[in-house]
């Protein structure tokens, strides 16, 4: 049996329920590898996780995805041998750990332009931004595109790939300190959306234009004001909460605001079967390549440290991609 360490919650809370135990893990079955994790990512959507705002059955796992090395492989494996560098970002909750079995549909190899922890920064959110910019709404070049959270691992990769796609970015930030950071992320304009005339100064940034899309994963503190800053038949896309559940909406108000389009997407059902996940990833990988898009790793952690990196997360004291070393 092997023993690992892993994060587990019993019940939603705060950062200090999460416990960082030793576990045995069952037997590899025929279809699963054992992976040695050298790198796990964060993302905020962990927190809703363990706070109960989206609610797992209990006790659980934390964590959407991870970076390692096969170390044993079921019988039934074809894809993978012992010592191939692999990654996940849709194989269930638990890639807080050391050690993990994972089926191998879950699996795509790492090609060997990229890193353990670039890879552990940004796969779930270069997936996200992914799915975002090429599916959801295909930004082209000459788009007037919004970003809140520009400062964030998810906004920093939807200002540099949006800009690789000739498209002009207006970026926003919950905090002055945040500005710098969403300039270098290739923001044209940066703005503060903890200030009043937010709303204004994005609609002025654009000529009185208005955006094409608005990618908005803060939620409450900016999503009214957000369809106040999309031009007619523009559309809405809303993927976090980072600031609280959006308020709710009548639909007229979406005629009145201009027949805008409004979306609740997410990156689980863009990535549900593997041909579709493992050709995703490859287009990240590309993008990483091609210089399209960088990671910016703010803060690095230990895993037994996991109650720091989601208070921190929460009271918005990180910059760029969080990575976890076990």
């Amino acid at each position: 049996m092997i023993k690992a360490h892993q994060v587990i919650l019993r019940e939603y809370g705060g950062p200090e329920k999460m416990e960082f135990v030793e576990v045995e893990l069952a037997s590899l079955a025929t279809d699963e590898v054992l992976v040695r994790q050298t790198a796990i990512g964060f993302n905020f959507i962990d927190t809703y996780q363990r706070n109960g705002l989206y609610q797992p059955p209990l006790p659980t796992g934390l964590g959407y995805e991870g970076v390692g090395i096969v170390e044993a492989i079921g019988s039934a494996v074809r894809d993978f041998t012992v010592g191939m560098r692999v990654a996940y970002m849709n194989a269930g909750l638990g890639s807080y750990a050391d050690y993990r079995n994972i089926q191998a549909d879950k699996l795509v190899k790492l090609p060997d332009t990229v890193t353990d922890e670039q890879v552990a920064a940004f796969f779930f959110k270069g997936m996200t931004a992914q799915y975002l910019l090429k599916k959801t709404y295909k930004v082209q070049a000459g788009d007037i595109v919004v970003v809140h959270a520009a400062a964030g691992g998810v906004g920093q990769l939807l200002c540099q790939w949006s800009k690789a796609l000739g498209a002009f970015v207006i970026g926003t930030v919950g905090s002055a300190e945040k500005v710098i950071a969403a300039k270098d992320a290739g923001a044209d304009v940066v703005i503060n959306y903890s200030e009043d005339t937010w709303v204004e100064q994005v609609v002025q940034a654009t000529n009185s234009k208005k955006a094409n899309v608005v990618y908005d994963s803060v939620g409450k503190d900016t999503f009214l004001g957000s369809l106040d800053c999309v031009k007619p038949f523009g559309m809405m896309v809303l993927f976090g909460a980072a600031s609280g559940p959006a308020p709710m909406i009548a639909p007229e108000i979406l005629n009145k605001k201009g027949c805008l389009y409004l979306t609740r997407p997410s990156v689980f059902p863009h990535n549900a079967d593997t041909e579709t996940f493992r050709k995703n990833a490859l287009e990240v990988f590309a993008a990483i390549a091609k210089g399209d898009i960088k990671a910016s790793i703010g803060q690095r952690f230990a895993l037994k440290d996991i109650v720091a990196v989601h208070r921190l997360a929460e009271e918005r004291k990180t910059k760029g991609a969080t990575v976890i070393l076990p």
